[in-house]
């Protein structure tokens, strides 16, 4: 094994506990990145920021780190707020209830009736000289719901709809946010990379 301690490149304590699940199953001693680490999200697509992350965290802490950057986007706004999701505004609350009054005035003045949304998620790792060695992305189809269900997630959670399930990532387990989810779809692409990294052979597991 190349290495055993992996820096999450973010200070969202959702993320954090999300990928502490999907990562449990491996012999890795996971850390949040520190506290007083800001990195300057200048990326013009979720994969540029998330390489951004993972540089800038590897370099300063000295240690391999994988950064995730995600966001939604909703159809009738634009693709907003799409990589600008978590500056939307300043809480959770206050970006769900923005994002709510936004999308009722934009679906006022169009004649289709347009909810659909996408959540994206990029992912990347880098060792601790900066080097980008894994990416992957993964995304997640719904609809934006009138108003927020659930209490289990972080973020945009309560409103996301996911049609299939007829849930809100926020009414789902974490298991299935694995499965279903815009950060477990790209940490399933992510992963047999990983595996091979790490020299980890899947099927001893």
């Amino acid at each position: 094994m190349i290495f055993n301690k992996l820096v999450i490149a973010s200070a969202n304590a959702g993320k954090l506990r999300e990928f502490e699940s999907l990562l449990a199953h491996l012999p890795l001693d996971i850390s949040a990145q520190p506290l007083n680490l800001n990195v300057e999200e200048t990326g013009a697509t979720f994969a540029e920021n998330a390489r951004l992350k993972a540089q800038a965290v590897a370099i300063a802490t000295k240690q391999w780190a994988l950064a995730d950057d995600s966001g939604l986007s909703v159809d009738a706004l634009g693709g907003d707020p799409g990589i600008h999701s978590a500056r939307y505004a300043a809480t959770d609350f206050d970006r769900i209830n923005k994002l709510l009054n936004e999308l009722e005035k934009a679906l006022k003045t169009n004649s289709s009736y347009n909810r659909k949304a996408e959540f994206v998620a990029a992912l990347a790792i880098a060792n601790p000289a900066g080097d980008i060695i894994l990416e992957a992305q993964g995304s997640c189809s719904g609809e934006i719901l009138i108003e927020a269900r659930g209490d289990e997630g972080f973020g945009y959670d309560p409103i996301f709809l996911i049609p299939e399930l007829g849930l809100s990532y926020a009414e789902i387990d974490k298991e299935t946010k694995a499965t279903y989810g815009h950060r477990g779809k790209a940490f399933k692409k992510l992963l047999p990379k990983l595996e091979l990294l790490l020299g980890i052979n899947p099927a001893a597991m």
